[in-house]
């Protein structure tokens, strides 16, 4: 299995990195890019990492030695965000960083499984599958937007509350990838009940905690570690499924039948070319329902702002 790493010079880059040289099937390659000239000796450190994957770096404009024979392909690469700036803030720099790296993707790797992680993902996502699209590689069950961090922060907070350990619990989170439009659906959670006012707080943390950890960093950056922890828990789901094993199953951004957007984070059976099945949301609670039919113009705004990216 062949992984590459886009923006790996990064903060999530380097964490995520991390975690896969230590965690990939053994006999595995992990391809590093980052336009920064550090990449070639982030993937040497790496390297000396005692576990059987194959590390190499890549630097500068041209991503395609990277992305040659990739099975699986993460795009980190782009600004974080900074105190006071939301994810549409991000918009203008990362648009165009994504646009550039899926046209190379298109040409070079165009049956690879894509998660981009690049916020606004809301945003960024509808611009890679339109880029694909211009080159007539695109197909839905092969890209996704990574939404892991909301469900593994869901997980946590949850299991501070009620006393659990993070690993009991399995929030599912729909919708998008920036306030609102998050929602974890806190009436699904197996063997755990909400009062009304732990609703309404935890999932109001859960779609604030990317500021929670701006706020905290104090200029200094945005989550890295965790969403380095969240993309590499994917992309590990991405192999595990790709290599035949059965009943992975993962909540993510992806193009599906459009009942609430062109793109919607839901469960989805992952399989060896992508999605096998989007699962359905299942019954929600009122507050849940509520929510949902709220956040759609939103999400529905950040998707048409990323098509008409491309189109422009």
């Amino acid at each position: 299995m062949k992984v590459a790493v886009l923006g790996a010079a990064g903060g999530i880059g380097q964490a995520l990195a991390l975690l896969l040289k230590t965690q990939l099937p053994a006999g595995s390659a992990l391809s590093l890019y980052d336009i920064s000239p550090v990449t070639p000796g982030v993937a040497v450190d790496l390297s000396h990492i005692s576990t059987a994957v194959k590390v190499e770096g890549f630097s500068g404009e041209d991503a395609t030695p990277a992305l040659k024979g990739a099975n699986i392909v993460l795009i980190s690469a782009g600004v974080a965000r900074k105190p006071g700036m939301d994810r549409a803030d991000l918009f203008n720099v990362n648009a165009g960083i994504v646009r550039n790296l899926i046209d190379q993707v298109a040409q070079t790797a165009p049956d690879t499984l894509i998660g981009i992680i690049t916020n606004p993902v809301n945003t960024t996502v509808a611009i890679a599958a339109n880029v694909l699209k211009k080159h007539g590689v695109y197909d839905k069950n092969r890209l996704f937007g990574v939404t892991t961090l909301d469900i593994i922060r869901a997980n946590t907070f949850v299991a501070e509350l009620k006393g659990k350990q993070p690993e009991e619990i399995e929030v599912p989170v729909i919708g998008g990838h920036s306030g609102v439009t998050i929602l974890p659906l806190l009436s699904q959670v197996a063997g755990v009940s909400f009062s009304d006012d732990e609703v309404a707080s935890l999932t109001k943390r859960i779609q604030n905690a990317g500021t929670e950890v701006v706020e905290a960093k104090a200029g200094g950056g945005s989550a890295t570690l965790s969403m380095g922890q969240a993309a590499a828990r994917f992309g590990l789901s991405l192999v595990h499924a790709m290599q035949g094993e059965a009943n992975v199953v993962e909540c993510a951004y992806v193009e599906g039948d459009g009942e609430h957007a062109r793109f919607f984070s839901q469960p989805l059976l992952l399989g060896k070319n992508g999605v096998a099945e989007r699962r359905p949301v299942g019954t929600l609670s009122a507050f849940e329902q509520q929510a949902l039919d709220g956040m759609l113009e939103t999400l529905r705004k950040d998707i048409v702002q990323g098509e008409a990216f491309v189109k422009g």
